[in-house]
């Protein structure tokens, strides 16, 4: 149900939009609706959060995708053509490691202990 003041969508830089979603199809079983040669829409749910840790944020918005088994994951983006760009770390609350897609995108994905 979307309401007033929550963040309802998050768009991304694409570039060649063919490899993209290549990677997020393998990786994460991501699925999409093309909207003209130039634009392709998602919908794969959101939650958000502020890191207010300097140290650790990138030069954008991170968008943190969740793992049950963050190895097996961390090898699928891997074999997707994924970049680590920080190897698996703790933090309060649990693990994570963060990746780049194929245009250049920082995320990341976390783990619960």
């Amino acid at each position: 149900m979307r309401e007033d003041g929550k963040i309802d969508y998050v768009e991304f830089p694409g570039g060649d939009l063919i490899p993209l979603k290549r990677f997020y199809e393998t990786a994460f079983g991501w699925s999409f609706t093309d909207y003209g040669p130039s634009y392709s829409a998602m919908s794969e749910g959101l939650d958000g959060g502020f890191d207010g840790d300097a140290a650790n944020q990138p030069a954008k918005p991170l968008v943190v995708l969740y793992a049950h088994d963050l190895e097996a994951m961390e090898a699928k983006v891997r074999a997707a053509g994924g970049a680590i760009v920080k190897p698996i770390f703790e933090f309060p609350g649990g693990r994570r490691f963060h990746f780049t897609d194929p245009s250049g995108n920082e995320l990341a994905v976390w783990s619960e202990g």
